[in-house]
């Protein structure tokens, strides 16, 4: 997030893209909901589906999945067409506003309506809400990554809020809700094929020397890009990738084309699968390492407002568990590259050290309660928001983007489009949360959400057993006639391994962020 949540209680406008914060984020969502009936915060929701904070929202935007840029430009269009954009912020903060107008220019509110299906009155008053807010929130999540468009999506999102002036002040920006507690900290610490910790590029010769210096191996460290994860199946079917190790991830479930995935990883020579429970990925392993909880561990956690927090160890892990970073530790000594660190503490002092934006941060400072990076020295107080008087960069760059429609879209072979997500009461592939009683007695299998329009078509009604079918594979669950949906969209989780929804799921990549398109998939249901 360029800006800290605390700042969505005293911003005046929050426009929220892509995301279901009451379900997927509710500390977010109950402070969302603080802020517009207490602190009469404007509320604009842009969402295929009807969500909880609709109900709160002055506009709702409710565009067909995988039309995002269309609608992002067809408010800058609005903007720029009745000169409500900040003119002093483009021309002193900015640059290639012109290349922005020229890109924008075809997206009349009617040509936008044809594409998106948002009506024109909705889009003008969307445009003249957020431009006259004075300071506004954008907040958006993986119903704005996930898509063959995602970073484009993320880029038009990014145009609107410098249009307006609304990036580098309190209350503005542009706001990623994570969907972990922790992928922030793991994007920070290099967990990305392309970086080292603090997002330094491995291309970089200077970086390169700094870490080979600091780790003292001997041993060149490559400037070669490694792969994405969404990369690696094809990789190992054609050869090029032998073995892996996967840690607290269960791709088998959440990645998509499982079917394609789970024939590449059995086609692998060695898989470890480090975790706390024998998940759907762990059974293919070759050996399964036993990792310890996060309350079997000390450490720290990064939350999604960049605040880095301390995670105390509260018990001893069970058996032959050990912290991930012990494991890593004695693996990499068995492979001939002893890692002479001692606690947690030690990895964390010497990524401090390497990394500009994590430098004045200590367990010593952590202590006294979290810091939000950028924190370069250890007088810094950390950063609440960024980008206040310039850019990274300089000048805040506006990217021309034209829109390109999904990979896939519902013909007649398979006439509905399927989107994914999570439910409030469980989480990710269910490793945990299914493993709770409680949970599961609420949410006990998988309900794919269905139109009433669709479902009468199909002859199906509510709690009825279902096939869908894809292109790619095919799985069985029960129906939940809704009207959130519209017509011709139905959803799912994936949060149930007896109803496999990313056997379905496209694996189709944006071509520069490699994140897949879970959230446009061609289906058809078939009553069972």
């Amino acid at each position: 997030m360029t800006n800290s949540i605390a700042e969505i209680e005293s911003t005046n406008l929050i426009l929220i893209a892509g995301a279901n914060p009451t379900e997927n984020h509710p500390i977010i969502g109950n402070i969302t909901k603080r802020a517009v009936t207490r602190r009469r915060a404007r509320l604009i929701v842009a969402d295929p589906r009807r969500t909880e904070l609709v109900e709160l929202a002055q506009v709702w935007l409710r565009p067909r999945p995988g039309t995002d840029v269309a609608w992002i430009n067809g408010l800058m269009h609005i903007i720029i067409a009745e000169g409500l954009w900040n003119k002093t912020y483009v021309e002193t903060r900015t640059e290639g506003f012109e290349e922005l107008k020229r890109a924008v220019e075809p997206f009349t509110p009617a040509y936008v309506s044809q594409i998106t299906g948002i009506a024109e009155t909705d889009l003008v008053r969307a445009a003249r809400m957020y431009a006259t807010a004075g300071k506004a929130m954008i907040l958006y999540a993986m119903g704005i990554t996930q898509h063959t468009s995602g970073t484009n999506n993320v880029k038009s999102l990014a145009n609107l809020a410098m249009l307006c002036g609304y990036v580098g002040l309190e209350g503005g920006g542009l706001n990623p809700l994570r969907g972990q507690n922790n992928v922030q900290g793991a994007c920070d610490m290099g967990g990305l094929p392309n970086v080292f910790t603090g997002y330094q590029p491995v291309s970089d010769e200077r970086v390169l020397g700094k870490f080979e210096r600091a780790w003292a191996t001997g041993v060149r460290l490559s400037s070669k890009p490694g792969l994405a994860l969404t990369e690696m199946p094809a990789a190992i079917l054609d050869g090029r990738l032998k073995a892996m190790v996967i840690m607290g991830e269960n791709p088998v479930l959440s990645d998509p084309n499982a079917a394609h995935l789970e024939e590449a990883l059995k086609a692998l020579d060695f898989l470890v699968v480090q975790d706390i429970f024998v998940t759907e990925t762990a059974q293919l392993a070759d050996v399964v390492l036993p990792g310890a909880s996060f309350a079997e561990k000390d450490g720290t956690f990064t939350n999604t407002e960049r605040r880095v927090q301390r995670v105390r160890k509260a018990l001893n892990p069970p058996g032959n568990a050990m912290a991930d970073w012990e494991i890593l530790r004695d693996l990499s000594a068995r492979m001939g590259c002893p890692m002479p660190y001692r606690s947690a503490e030690e990895v964390f002092a010497e990524m401090a050290a390497l990394t500009p934006s994590y430098a004045g941060i200590s367990y010593e400072r952590l202590e006294k309660g979290g810091i939000q990076w950028p924190c370069p020295d250890r007088y810094h107080g950390g950063t609440k928001f960024l980008h206040k008087d310039r850019f990274a960069r300089g000048l805040g760059k506006f990217h021309a983007v034209e829109f390109q429609p999904p990979a896939e879209l519902p013909d007649d072979e398979y006439p509905l489009l399927l989107s994914t997500g999570r439910m409030r009461y469980h989480y990710h592939t269910g490793t945990m949360t299914r493993r709770s009683r409680g949970l599961q007695h609420l949410a006990p299998e998988e309900r794919l959400q269905v139109h009433p329009d669709d479902a009468a078509r199909l002859g199906i009604a509510d709690g009825d057993l279902v096939r869908v079918v894809s292109r790619r594979g095919e799985m069985a669950a029960r129906v939940r006639v809704s009207e959130r949906l519209m017509p011709g969209m139905v959803f799912g989780t994936f949060h149930f391994q007896e109803a496999p929804v990313n056997r379905l799921t496209n694996d189709a990549l944006d071509p520069v962020g490699k994140i897949p398109e879970y959230k446009v998939c061609a289906v058809r249901i078939e009553a069972l």
